[in-house]
């Protein structure tokens, strides 16, 4: 993303009761303290440390769907004098994680275009989603995913049309899924049906809407099997999920970026395919032919 020139600020300390810690680790150490909208601000800035490094406070609070004034009383929950300590304290984080990483060429030049900037936060989140995937998470999502007799995946709003396709790229393998995209009547009577031999897939972006929660929770209660995609780890749909798959949606846009997740879909729904090619070969080469 490009970035405007600012002030450099020192790396402030962070408060001694955190210790070795850094500021990520900090956070989620005392996450179960926070008030709920203090909760967003945490997981966007443990989820999107290079973003908020270079942001105002402002701008941190219109990502975290919130308030400028409670980006100030987070920082100063956390023991902070200000946001600008706070700041400093995500630099300084920052800062590490990329002298230890090495740096990569970036794909366009220093004065981009919106266009470019965009495209550029695109590709930087496959990546991110990429690197941070966890390859048992993964293949227990594959192997769910393959051996569920349903899968209901919830997603409401923006994540309805990822439900959506995701339903799309499953039926094409002959697995019997549902999508439940809203709190209508049959929806909820989709999510009544959730038994020990479904699969729950949970899809948010940000604070997750009340029926994706409620779904999950009802499936830990029956027993069911459940994956969390989200772009928040800290995210009470991933808490409540046996498996969890983060995607990164960093943008310089006024809206998410989905190019990761919908990589990810296509990755799992491939993964399923995969397990056993020519099981599906004849469906997908009938499928190509209409």
């Amino acid at each position: 993303m490009k970035r405007s020139a600012t002030t450099t600020t020192p790396a402030a300390p962070l408060p001694a009761e955190a210790g070795p810690q850094s500021l990520s680790e900090y956070i989620q150490a005392r996450f179960d303290e926070f008030s709920r909208s203090q909760k967003d601000v945490a997981q966007y800035i443990v989820d999107h440390l290079d973003e908020v490094a270079f942001q105002t406070a402002e701008e941190l609070a219109k990502r975290a769907n919130t308030s400028s004034s409670t980006v100030v009383r987070f920082s100063q929950a956390l023991g902070f004098e200000g946001y600008p300590e706070l700041q400093a304290a995500a630099r300084d984080e920052y800062r590490r994680r990329h002298e230890a990483g090495g740096e990569s060429a970036p794909l366009f030049a220093l004065d981009q275009s919106p266009f470019e900037t965009a495209l550029a936060a695109d590709h930087a989140n496959v990546e991110e989603t990429a690197r941070k995937a966890s390859r048992s998470q993964v293949d227990a999502a594959v192997e769910a995913i393959a051996a569920a007799d349903r899968v209901l995946i919830v997603g409401t709003d923006q994540m309805a049309f990822f439900a959506s396709y995701l339903r799309h790229l499953l039926m094409l393998l002959d697995l019997r899924a549902e999508v439940a995209a809203s709190p209508s009547q049959e929806a909820l009577g989709r999510l009544s049906r959730i038994n020990d031999s479904t699969l729950v897939i949970g899809l948010s972006a940000g604070r997750p809407h009340p029926l994706v929660a409620r779904a999950m929770k009802l499936a830990r209660h029956r027993k069911a099997a459940t994956i969390a995609v989200t772009d928040a780890t800290l995210s009470e749909v991933a808490k409540l999920a046996q498996i969890r798959l983060y995607y990164s949606s960093n943008s310089p846009a006024y809206v998410r970026s989905h190019s990761a997740l919908l990589s990810l879909i296509q990755a799992l729904a491939y993964g399923v395919y995969a397990r056993d090619a020519g099981q599906y070969e004849e469906r997908i080469k009938a499928f190509r032919l209409k």
